[in-house]
């Protein structure tokens, strides 16, 4: 690819994804009209933005913190954390772009269907560390963090070739200052893609997890939606101020348009690619940050464990 707008890329993408950025923005302008959506990549954040956006009622934004795909963004890192204070306009300014709609681009508009908008919905697997930040400098915009088992989502960006972003995450002085200098000695001693990735996900979401109370966020499960889905639909759409409606059910039979396999997703289909060791290694790692307590050996998540996390660094 040439970038952004390069004519290789025109030339190859599908006629459809070229017409997503055809859109008008009625609410252009406002960043309380845009709903975020964040998770650690292959946690089934796109199968996610479905089930929300089931009636094709928002403008549909892919990941749009992609400093490679998305030039504004620059001067952000692939895992940028930023302390909620921070002022500086290098990152305001293309935040704000984003999160108020004025954002035309052939990567994140790839996947929008919706022509005339006056909400957004921004997906994004690269903006954890930011969520804080964005609560603190652009309030009143709705959050979901979405969290899947780790070893499942080690196991999918092993099984795709994904190489972990740990040493670029690390040399961020503030992210370790602000809450990885207990496990830090472990964080750089770790060795191999599985504990690599595994150590990424444990900061994407501890962090986030440590920043909110709870109830200032929508924590969700990726499992719960499989196991639970009425419940935990309800949950979602209670959270965005809207009525249960059974046809996003429609969308919980579908696999995501990013999913490696047609089937429909399954709660522990990772055990087939994870050993025991690496099972046993896993809850070692969470046991470091205290997320042993949301997940360990067993497929499902503690949600009650994620809540006694969360907001812990204001006590």
């Amino acid at each position: 690819m040439r970038g952004e707008t390069g004519n290789r890329t025109a030339i190859r993408a599908p006629l459809w994804r070229l017409l997503g950025g055809l859109h008008v923005d009625l609410d252009r302008g406002d960043h309380r009209s845009s709903v975020f959506l964040a998770g650690s990549g292959r946690s089934g954040t796109t199968w996610v933005s479905e089930i929300v956006n089931h009636r094709n009622a928002y403008r549909f934004v892919f990941e749009p913190f992609y400093p490679a795909k998305v030039r504004i963004l620059r001067d952000f890192r692939r895992r940028q954390y930023l302390r909620p204070e921070d002022r500086r306009e290098e990152y305001l300014a293309p935040a704000r772009t984003v999160l108020t709609g004025e954002l035309r681009n052939l990567w994140t508009d790839r996947f929008n269907k919706k022509f005339f908008a006056r909400r957004r919905l921004i997906k994004d697997i690269r903006a954890n560390l930011l969520l804080a930040w964005m609560r603190e400098n652009f309030h009143g915009m709705p959050i979901i963090l979405l969290l899947r088992h780790p070893c499942a989502v080690v196991a999918s960006r092993l099984a795709l070739g994904w190489q972990d972003v740990l040493t670029e995450t690390m040399e961020q002085e503030d992210l370790v200052e602000d809450f990885l200098l207990g496990v830090e000695a472990e964080i750089r001693g770790s060795r191999g893609g599985f504990e690599r990735h595994l150590f990424s996900w444990c900061i994407e979401n501890y962090v986030p997890l440590r920043q909110f109370e709870p109830g200032e966020i929508h924590l969700a499960f990726y499992e719960s939606f499989l196991v639970r889905p009425d419940h935990e639909i309800r949950r979602l759409f209670a959270f965005l101020g809207e009525g249960f409606d059974r046809r996003a059910y429609r969308a919980l039979q579908r696999p995501s348009p990013l999913s490696r396999h047609p089937e429909v997703p399954s709660v522990d289909a990772w055990r087939r690619s994870v050993t025991e060791h690496q099972i046993e290694r896993a809850v070692e790692v969470l046991g470091l940050f205290g997320l042993d307590r949301v997940y360990g050996e067993g497929p499902m998540p503690d949600p009650s464990g994620a809540h006694a996390l969360m907001g812990a660094s204001r006590r």
